[in-house]
C-alpha cells in the first residue's frame, strides 16, 4: 500500500517478476485533512478491493513523521494527516483488512528508491539518490541496496531529508512543493502587468501543478518561469549533496515528475550551477515506475526483512 497526500494505492506485488500483478492495483482518493476515521476508512476501502487471502502481509509506504517500527502516526502541524497523531495504524489495518496477518511500514521516499533499485532506474547501481516531487520533497540515499543515514557517509543531510535543507534562507519546500509552485504562479499571474486571460485565470485558487505545466507547454512565460525557478532551486540545493555522496544515478519520481520535459532541464542547470561537478558518471533519470515504485519498494523491503528474520 502506498499512502500519499491526495490518494492511496493498494496492489499485489509478485516478487519473482518484480512487478505489480495485472488487474490487482486499485487507487482511492484520500483527504489528508480529514478525520482519522475518514483517512483510515479510505485505506481499508482501497485495500479491501484486492483479492488478498488469509495470511496476507501488508507492506505500507507512508510519509513521515511516523513510528515505522510500531506502526504509529506522529503527524503534528505538518499540514497533512494531523488527525492521525498517536493513532496505531497497524492495529487499525489488521483489524479491518480481510485476511491481514501482519503489516510493516516504510518511509515512502525510501520505499520509492528501493523499488527503483530493485526493479527500475537505479537497478545495477551501487550508490543512488532518489527524489520524489509531489505535495513536498522526499529523498533517500542508497548504498548497496541499503538506506544510508546522515552518520554513515558524506553528503547525506540530517535524517536523509533534503526537505530540511534551505534555499535563499527558507526551507526548500517553500520553493519546491505543490503548494509553493501554486502560490508562486498565482502571485505572479495576478501581479500588476501580468496581462491576458490565462494569467487572470491562473490566479484562481483551484489551479494545480498539472495545469501550470500545461500552460508552460503552451508558451505561458509565467508558468515557464515559475517551474524553471523551482527545479533550478532544487538542483542548487541538491548539488553539494551529490558531489559529496557520489552516486552514479539520481532518480526523480512523484506526481510532478510526470512533467519530466519541464523538470529535467532546470534541474540539470541547478546541479551544474553549484560549482561542484555532480560527476559525469551520475545519470539523471526519471523513475521507470512513477506510480508503482513505492509499492514495489515496500514489498521488496518487507520480503528482505522477513527473510532476514
Amino acid at each position: 500500500m502506498d499512502v500519499g497526500g491526495t490518494h492511496v494505492t493498494a496492489a499485489m506485488v509478485e516478487p519473482r517478476s518484480r512487478s505489480v500483478v495485472a488487474g490487482q492495483s486499485f487507487r482511492e482518493p484520500l483527504n489528508a485533512d480529514g478525520s482519522a476515521e475518514e483517512i483510515l476508512s479510505a485505506l481499508v476501502r482501497c485495500g479491501s478491493r484486492l483479492a488478498a487471502g488469509p495470511g496476507t502481509h501488508w507492506a505500507v509506504a507512508v510519509p513521515g513523521p511516523f513510528d515505522y517500527e510500531r506502526g504509529i502516526a506522529r503527524y503534528a502541524a505538518v499540514g497533512k494527516f494531523d488527525a492521525l497523531y498517536g493513532v496505531d495504524v497497524r492495529a487499525a489495518l489488521l483489524s479491518h483488512l480481510p485476511g491481514a496477518a501482519g503489516a510493516s511500514f516504510y518511509n515512502d521516499a525510501q520505499a520509492f528508491l528501493a523499488g527503483e533499485w530493485w526493479a527500475g532506474a537505479a537497478r545495477g547501481h551501487d550508490r543512488a539518490v532518489g527524489i520524489t516531487l509531489g505535495t513536498g520533497v522526499g529523498s533517500s540515499f542508497l548504498r548497496d541496496g541499503r538506506t544510508v543515514h546522515e552518520d554513515e557517509g558524506p553528503g547525506v543531510p540530517p535524517e536523509g531529508r533534503v526537505d530540511l535543507l534551505r534555499y535563499e534562507g527558507l526551507p526548500l519546500e517553500e520553493t519546491v512543493s505543490r503548494r509553493a509552485i501554486r502560490r508562486a504562479y498565482s502571485g505572479a499571474a495576478s501581479a500588476p502587468g501580468a496581462a491576458g486571460a490565462a494569467h487572470a485565470a491562473g490566479a484562481a485558487p483551484g489551479i494545480d501543478v498539472r495545469q501550470i505545466a500545461e500552460r508552460a507547454r503552451a508558451g505561458d512565460p509565467i508558468a515557464v518561469d515559475v517551474l524553471s525557478h523551482a527545479f533550478r532551486a532544487l538542483g542548487t540545493v541538491l548539488g553539494p549533496c551529490l558531489a559529496a555522496f557520489e552516486p552514479t544515478v539520481l532518480v526523480v519520481g512523484g506526481s510532478i515528475a510526470a512533467s519530466w520535459d519541464l523538470v529535467a532541464g532546470p534541474l540539470r542547470d541547478g546541479l551544474a550551477g553549484t560549482g561542484s561537478s555532480t560527476a559525469p558518471a551520475c545519470k539523471l533519470e526519471r523513475a521507470h515506475h512513477l506510480a508503482d515504485a513505492p509499492l514495489l519498494g515496500a514489498a521488496h523491503l518487507a520480503a528482505e526483512s522477513r527473510t532476514a528474520s
